[in-house]
This record gives C-alpha cells, structure tokens and sequence, in this order.
C-alpha cells in the first residue's frame, strides 16, 4: 500500500464557519459515495506540509496564503482513492482563518470538477447536527479542542 502524506485545510470564515467541499462519486471505484470533506490534498515530492498546504488552499479556494496557520491536528488513515488505489495517508490539519467566506474553483482540476459537487461554509450548530458523512468524523470535536467552536 502506497503512503500518501496530505495536508488538509481547516478553513474558518469571520463568522467562525468551517468550509466543506462535497464529494459526489457517479463512477468508477467509489460510484455511489457522498460525503463532505475538507479542502487539502496529497503532497508533491519534496514538499512539506505547510507548503502542499498553501499550493492546496491556492489550487482549491483560490486564496494565497504565506504560510498555512498552525498545525492543529494529525491522524493517519486508510482509504480508496478514485482510481481504487488503496493508500495510507499521514493527514495534517491546518487552522487557516480567512477574511472572507468569497472562494474560487478557478484552479480545481478536472477531477475536483469532476468530484466535487458543492462547497458549503458550515455553522457549528448545523455541522453538528447533519446526518450526511463528515470527514474526518470528528471534526466539530476538533474544531472544539483547538478553540474554533
């Protein structure tokens, strides 16, 4: 199994809510699958966290940052990526806060477009109680332990 090292985004608006991209898979290996997730994606060789961090948080939300914020978070996790590859990803959790909820898919790739079916600035309240699939699992407990919420 192939390791895959990401960052993922923790991306907080002025009105302390979480944005959330939602995955909708109509083909192949995880056709059926929904579920929202945060911005974030693998590393290229040679990069480290924080600057897959800032590429990913440019390529996805169109925003330019210096530096990603502090880490907040790590787990490691097994899952199918879309071509059926089984990976294991070391996953960092950056706090990012940004001055405006105004975001841009204008550098998405084809399969982020292909993928990614809507964006959604989340309040706590909502995001607690929706009964879509939420990952990581926790994340309103860890938006809650670094202070966020």
């Amino acid at each position: 199994m192939r390791a895959r090292p990401s960052s993922r985004l923790l991306v907080v608006d002025p009105a302390d809510r979480l944005l959330l991209f939602k995955f909708v898979h109509i083909a192949g290996e995880l056709q059926g699958q929904q579920f929202w997730a945060t911005p974030g994606g693998g590393l290229d060789p040679g990069e480290s966290y924080e600057a897959a961090a800032c590429r990913e948080m440019f390529e996805e939300t169109g925003i330019r940052i210096a530096h990603p914020g502090p880490q907040v978070a790590q787990r490691s996790v097994t899952f199918t990526m879309v071509d059926g590859e089984q990976v294991s990803s070391d996953e960092r959790f950056f706090l990012v806060r940004v001055d405006s909820a105004a975001i841009s898919c204008s550098h998405w790739t084809d399969l982020e477009r292909t993928c990614i079916a809507a964006q959604r600035w989340w309040p706590q309240a909502e995001l607690a109680a929706t009964t879509d699939q939420v990952y990581p699992e926790d994340i309103t407990a860890l938006l809650q332990r670094v202070g966020v919420w």
